[in-house]
Formats: C-alpha cells, structure tokens, sequence
C-alpha cells in the first residue's frame, strides 16, 4: 500500500530567504532590537552619553536620533545579560559605528 504513494522527498520548492531572514534564523537575539524594551534603553544611553559619539577624536554631538548608534562596547554574541547591560552601552555617530567600529571589532577577531 505504501508502495503506492508517490514519493514526496524533494518535491517542494526551496524557501527563498533574504540575507536578512538568514541572519534571523541564525541568530534569533536579532529580534530584541526590534523591542520596545531596547528603543526605551537606547534613548536611555543618549541622553547619558549627551547625544555625543564616544569613539576617540570624534565628538560629533546630536539630537537626531536617526544619525546615532547605541553601541555595545564589548560585542554580545547572545549573551542576553551583556546585550541588555547599561555599562556595555555606549553612543557612536553613525558613520563611526559602520566604518570605525567595525573595522576594529574585524582586527580583533583575528
């Protein structure tokens, strides 16, 4: 009777993911920058830091929200109690954030 049964192994089509549903799938911590919790927290560290960027040498100081980051000093990794800690917090200009930041976490990983 099985026998019988067209084979269905292989048949349905692959799930087309964007790079980005990808990442999520991976690393399902991305989901908590998209809580109300951590826009309340990240409003919290710029106003501490004055709206100004942290990173060495650059200053650059706004109330345009949009042009800032709340960076994690020492990168989370899913670690629910580093994500979440004020202290590990700090605010980069945008620009500071995508360029310097990264470039020095990539140096330090290898």
């Amino acid at each position: 009777m099985l026998g019988a049964l067209p084979p269905t192994l292989g048949s349905l089509p692959a799930v087309e993911r964007t790079k980005g549903q990808k990442r999520e799938l991976l690393s399902p911590w991305r989901a908590w920058y998209r809580t109300k919790r951590w826009r309340a927290l990240r409003l919290v560290i710029f106003a501490r830091d004055l709206y100004t960027c942290r990173w060495p040498g650059c200053g650059f100081t706004t109330a345009d929200t949009s042009q800032l980051v709340a960076d994690h000093r020492d990168p989370h990794r899913g670690d629910e109690a580093r994500f979440w800690s004020e202290g590990n917090l700090q605010t980069l200009c945008k620009p500071c954030h995508d360029s310097r930041k990264q470039r020095a976490e990539r140096a330090a990983m290898r």
